[in-house]
């Protein structure tokens, strides 16, 4: 798997630093690796960004295995999409180590897909080379809309806009699939069946998802760690490992549900909300 090393600041001499020596596979200065390390598709280390000197990420570590899907709570402003875009590579203005896979895609809240095109083009919008109709319509079967690939933008559900923005991704191949909040806008019917679209296609396709949220169940329907992100750093780190598929119904489910809104500072006792 190739990958792409956004950048690595050298800080000044005699300026103090928490990061741990560059490991194997992880190259330094500016360019490209060929690798994130044994088990490893994503590897943050002391990554800062900040706006008008105030860092919205601070010193941030963070790895992700290949294949591994990982869901990223927190609160509203947290940094949570900025990391996001970082990974991306929609933003640069960092410092510290990022190396993830060349071949990522993202999928936002909003589908953001261009009204004048229709839906086939849209899937292949910004692709290089010159690939056909077809690549775009085996991604839209793939997502259940292959019926809609001649449609124009305008005429699509939420729902179908959110699958066309997730052919789009698809079609790219990715090592690692970025979904912001992809399921933000939809109604909560529509949002399960999208849901289970994304639990069905990171199975079949094998890809390390990172999937930010507002929405614990969510999280533990689809994850396999649950991060909760506070202050700018990776502030708790909860494995989910229940069988799938998951139960909301499950005392196991229930304990994890209640351990992450305790970390997002959400008073969840009967007790105290009776009062």
């Amino acid at each position: 798997m190739a990958t792409d090393l956004h950048r690595q600041v050298i800080r000044p001499a005699g300026q103090k630093t928490d990061r741990k020596p560059d490991r194997p596979g992880t190259g330094t200065g500016t360019g490209t690796g060929t690798g994130t390390g044994a088990g490893t598709a994503v590897r943050v280390e002391g990554l800062t960004r900040a706006f008008d000197g105030r860092a919205v990420i601070d010193r941030l570590d963070l790895d992700i295995r290949p294949g591994e899907f990982t869901a990223l709570l927190g609160r509203s402003g947290c940094g949570k999409s900025t990391l996001l875009r970082v990974l991306a590579g929609l933003d640069r203005e960092v410092e510290g180590s990022v190396l993830v896979p060349r071949r990522r895609a993202v999928a936002f809240q909003s589908p953001r897909l261009m009204p004048w095109k229709p839906v086939w083009r849209n899937v292949l919008l910004g692709l290089p080379g010159h690939p056909d109709r077809a690549v775009a319509e085996q991604a839209l079967e793939e997502v259940g809309l292959g019926h809609r690939s001649g449609a124009w933008p305008k005429t699509l559900s939420g729902g179908e806009a959110q699958r066309a923005s997730l052919a789009r991704a698809l079609v790219r191949e990715p090592d690692l699939l970025l979904l912001d909040e992809p399921f933000g806008a939809l109604d909560a019917l529509t949002r399960i069946t999208a849901q289970r679209l994304v639990a069905e296609l990171w199975q079949r396709r094998g890809c390390a998802v990172l999937l930010v949220t507002h929405d614990v169940d969510e999280a533990l329907l689809l994850a396999d760690r649950a991060l909760v992100m506070e202050n700018g750093v990776i502030a708790h780190d909860n494995p989910v490992a229940l069988p799938r598929p998951r139960d909301p119904g499950d005392p196991r489910f229930a304990e994890l549900r209640s351990r992450l809104l305790d970390q997002l500072g959400v008073d969840n006792h009967p007790a105290a909300q009776a009062a």
